[in-house]
């Protein structure tokens, strides 16, 4: 099921919040996923196009490993439409996400500050307040059905964007950044995943443990998945 959202929040008081420049204590990775070869020789690739950076659990600091990670998908998002855009805005942290959240009316006054997790729609919500995007929100209740997949085949044609993912059982926020057919017809999906905690000191090591990798649909877990598509032109 796709549901093509972009959300009309009137006059919001999101409008009087800032996003202040961020001073991090080491420079992000850009692009992750830059050096991960395809799965398989042969076949079909389709990837993100333009950079972003890799935000992951306690880059700026924030101690948010185990609750965090929706945070972490979205800010790697907003880089990536900034970045495209052309545009010299700053990520938001995870409590200016709060603030607009609790903005909107989406969340209640305690839920900045708090540990309390998000979800593809609040990050549907954020981008919108931010940058305008109207995004595309696929239910899939199996990942793995053809009409799925058709549709994310079709999303990187088009518009080679950037995905947000998260499920019911498969709780995880993941990026999906690129889709690979291979000569015998078996899909993988390119998986950004914030969970890391450290100082990364490359690319490769992230793909050496798994953090940045091609995942066979097959093999993701069995689980509900919600999937925000941002229609970056």
């Amino acid at each position: 099921m796709a549901t093509e959202k972009s959300a009309d929040f009137g006059d919001s008081s999101t409008a009087s919040l800032k996003i202040v420049p961020k001073d991090y204590a080491y420079p992000l990775l850009e692009d992750p996923q830059g050096a991960l070869a395809t799965p398989t020789e042969g076949g079909r690739t389709l990837v993100t196009r333009g950079a972003f950076n890799y935000f992951h659990y306690g880059c700026d600091g924030h101690q948010d490993a185990g609750w965090g990670c929706g945070y972490r998908t979205l800010q790697s998002a907003i880089s990536w439409i900034q970045r495209r855009r052309g545009l010299s805005g700053h990520v938001p942290s995870i409590r200016e996400i709060q603030q607009i959240l609790v903005a909107l009316g989406d969340k209640g006054p305690q839920f900045e500050g708090s540990r309390d997790w998000i979800g593809t729609l609040e990050e549907f919500y954020v981008i919108d307040v931010l940058h305008q995007v109207p995004c595309k929100i696929l239910h899939a209740k199996v990942l793995i059905s053809g009409e799925i997949l058709d549709q994310l085949r079709s999303y990187f044609e088009k518009y080679q964007g950037f995905i947000a993912m998260g499920g019911l059982s498969d709780t995880a926020s993941k990026a999906i950044t690129g889709y690979h057919c291979s000569a015998q017809g078996r899909i993988f999906l390119q998986v950004v995943d914030p969970h890391f905690v450290g100082v990364p000191s490359s690319r490769q090591q992230l793909i050496d443990q798994g953090y940045v990798r091609w995942v066979p649909v097959d093999e993701f877990p069995a689980s509900t998945y919600n999937l925000c598509l941002i229609l970056q032109p």
